[in-house]
């Protein structure tokens, strides 16, 4: 009875768009904006992308399904979850792995959010006009070796992810995600239009949009696997807390599949906004991380009204990133909640804080004279490598072995709608026949490849 109680003053969502809204915000990252441009540029453009769209919607979304009915099932966080769902047994630790992830990630993630914010500043102040190349290198070099105001923007950053957390769910990360979302939408395809009607931007287009099959091996596949894995946010326990928060009369599909529409457009968007305008200019295609903070200045500088897009371009990154460790900094906050009896207030800021402690020796590792590395690893990039190539991966096996095998099919059943309808059924053995087979293999082939265990 107790349970029950407990379960009825649970806090929700509102409503169906501020779920979307939330779990695409979580989804709908730094990753979007720059590294799956980045990533189409190095693996053949538009073939990239389809191959892309194509294991979303084969692999991405059930795996966001599994998550969705884990979390409104137990209506825990990702370790209370699993102790709900199975008692005494070792699949806790499965959700532990998943809270350790999320405070890792956003303590490298809240380095790169400072830069956007430092970048909105230099923006607004016009500080990269005319400068060239060699120019812009030297700024953003300058600003990384910078320790103090390098250290201050993420400091900033960190507390803003905690004001909005600390609100809770419905007049925090609902309320915020509503208007921040559609603020990004709308910011972007204003940047696609720009970019679009460049003289020469048909090249860009032309790379997007018209798939070149012959640039397509075993690699670009994992390539996309993974960008398409990652850019969910799933195996970090994120949506299996958002789905505890999802009510019952919700159509746990038709979410996952709005969220992974929304995350797909954004990244496709992202492309539209940055290649047109890179070709046009002369750029390559695969400048990398240096395509935001370097390359894309000069594009800013070649525009007209080219500092009004630039202060747009920069504060687009801040929502994307915002939106992001707010989903992070939800999952620390929920289990220190509901495992340690501890107030929303506290855990934010315990959270927040232990983020911000790793994430100073991150930013710290990226200067010139850091000696704080791991073998051939800056602090920064193990952390990110440990995350993202191991622990994510691993997080999102076992959630599929899980649902796939372990969980109550009743229960699995109830989470979906499942009716006697042919149509019904067909969907469903679908659905777990994905989760028991495909799925798992395709996520150890991401591990084996992304650890350099096997080569394509």
């Amino acid at each position: 009875m107790a349970e029950n109680k407990e379960i009825k003053k649970r806090s929700a969502f509102r409503s169906r768009f501020g779920i979307i809204a939330a779990a695409a915000g979580s989804a709908i990252g730094l990753g979007n904006i720059w590294r799956f441009p980045y990533m189409t540029g190095q693996n053949g453009g538009a073939a990239f992308i389809l191959i892309y769209l194509g294991i979303i919607f084969a692999i991405g979304v059930p795996l966001m399904i599994s998550e969705f009915i884990i979390g409104r099932q137990s209506q825990r966080n990702p370790v209370g979850a699993f102790k709900v769902l199975k008692p005494n047994s070792q699949w806790k630790w499965v959700g532990v792995l998943g809270v350790i992830a999320s405070v890792l990630i956003l303590a490298f993630y809240s380095t790169v959010a400072g830069w956007t914010l430092e970048y909105i500043k230099i923006a607004v102040a016009n500080q990269y006009h005319n400068l060239d190349a060699e120019g812009l290198r030297t700024l953003f070099s300058n600003f990384t070796n910078n320790s103090f105001m390098s250290v201050f923007w993420q400091v900033v950053f960190i507390v803003l992810t905690v004001l909005i957390v600390l609100a809770g769910v419905e007049k925090g990360i609902e309320r915020y995600t509503k208007l921040l979302m559609p603020l990004l939408l709308l910011i972007i395809i204003v940047l696609c239009i720009r970019s679009v009607t460049l003289p020469g931007a048909s090249k860009g287009l032309s790379f997007l949009f018209n798939p070149d099959f012959s640039k397509i091996d075993g690699g670009v596949v994992l390539n996309a696997l993974g960008q398409a894995f990652f850019s969910l946010s799933l195996g970090m326990g994120t949506m299996i807390t958002y789905g505890s928060y999802i009510k019952r009369s919700e159509k746990l599909p038709k979410i996952a599949v709005s969220v992974s529409i929304a995350d797909t457009l954004i990244a496709v968007l992202a492309g539209v906004a940055i290649f047109p305008a890179v070709f046009a200019l002369g750029f390559t295609a695969d400048e990398g991380t240096g395509l935001v903070f370097i390359v894309l200045p000069q594009v800013f500088n070649s525009l007209p009204a080219g500092q009004l897009f630039a202060i747009t371009f920069f504060i687009l990154l801040f929502i994307a990133a915002i939106t992001s460790s707010i989903s992070l900094l939800e999952v620390v906050t929920a289990y220190l909640i509901e495992e340690r009896k501890v107030s929303r207030t506290k855990s934010a800021i315990i959270g927040g804080t232990v983020a911000l402690i790793i994430g100073v020796f991150c930013t710290l590792s990226l200067t010139d004279s850091s000696v704080l590395n791991i073998g051939k690893f800056s602090f920064f990039d193990f952390t990110e490598y440990l995350t993202s190539n191991i622990m994510l991966p691993l997080g999102g096996l076992f959630i599929v072995l899980f649902i796939g095998w372990a969980m109550s099919r009743k229960h699995i059943k109830e989470q979906l709608n499942v009716t006697k309808t042919a149509k019904s059924i067909a969907w469903y053995n679908i659905f777990m026949f994905i989760l028991r087979f495909i799925a798992p293999v395709a996520i150890i082939l991401i591990f084996l490849y992304q650890t350099g265990l096997i080569k394509f």
